[in-house]
């Protein structure tokens, strides 16, 4: 059996073009905020996405603004939580921390004891991020507590999206994006003001959304429709790998030892997970 080199590097080149468009994003924090950079992302990204779908051919009534509402403000949410989370922390470690959320909803499901042990893993690895009395490499507990949020954020997503994709299909995808950026507005309207009008920071703006949106969706499409879902899972849980060393590149975010240990706890704990789900799968009639 060959190996199936173009959707796993499909999928790797989603993880980089997402982590170099955050570190790029991270950048702009300091002309529009993390609110206004949300707010570029998900406009930019939410009027190529109806773009492309034209979702207007579709006849809507009233009953689905709640599933897609709920399931848009969910994601607009959590990426304003993750972009204010790594404000003050390492982009890493925040998608890292960020994991716990999908990684809670994959081990709540199982009925398994001896998943007991990524639990363990990503407990431990995430006890060795949350900042220590006297620790010389401690972080900031606000941003931390931002990527909790974003992370139960990630797991609601996961729940709701589940949902709106089985009744919407691929129509769920831009109508959930719009309602992200209509919650989001108002935020990056007040963190930033006129400034968004700046044509410097709207070209970044669509730069952002074309790398953290567009590009990795796409990618993201082609592994999906070559990969099994736990080889894709698996290998989606380096993305806070993938992420610290962009944070290095681009960013000049040097991890601690201790840091990059805590990080491969938690991405030994996701990446076992999605192995243990899949064995499930196999194993079911």
């Amino acid at each position: 059996m060959s190996f199936p080199i173009w959707p796993v590097g499909a999928l790797l080149g989603s993880l980089v073009s997402l982590s170099i468009g955050t570190s790029f994003a991270k950048s702009l924090f300091p002309a529009i905020g993390a609110g206004g950079t949300t707010l570029y992302r998900l406009v930019f990204a939410t009027l190529m996405l109806m773009a492309f779908w034209r979702p207007w051919r579709r006849h809507w009534v009233w009953a689905d603004a709640w599933p897609l509402g709920l399931y848009g403000v969910t994601l607009g949410v959590m990426n304003l939580l993750f972009y204010n989370a790594i404000k003050t922390i390492p982009f890493g470690l925040a998608i890292a921390i960020e994991f716990t959320g999908p990684l809670a909803v994959a081990l709540w499901t199982s009925r398994r004891a001896s998943d007991l042990v990524w639990v363990a893993l990503a407990v431990l690895g995430l006890g060795m991020i949350l900042p220590m009395p006297g620790a010389h490499d401690a972080l900031d507990p606000m941003g931390i507590g931002f990527a909790l949020a974003a992370g139960a954020c990630w797991a609601m997503y996961i729940v709701f999206g589940q949902r709106v994709a089985k009744r919407y299909g691929t129509m769920a995808t831009p109508m959930g994006m719009l309602a992200a950026a209509l919650v989001v507005t108002p935020f990056g309207l007040y963190e930033a003001g006129s400034a968004l009008l700046n044509t410097q920071w709207l070209a970044a703006g669509l730069a952002v959304a074309l790398l953290s949106s567009a590009v990795p969706y796409t990618l993201e499409m082609v592994a999906l429709q070559h990969l099994p879902k736990n080889t894709f899972s698996i290998l989606l849980s380096l993305e806070p790998a993938v992420g610290a060393v962009a944070g290095w590149v681009v960013l000049a975010e040097r991890l601690s030892p201790s840091q990059w240990a805590a990080m491969g706890f938690i991405i030994t704990a996701s990446m076992g997970s999605a192995w243990s789900a899949g064995q499930r799968s196999a194993s079911s009639p």
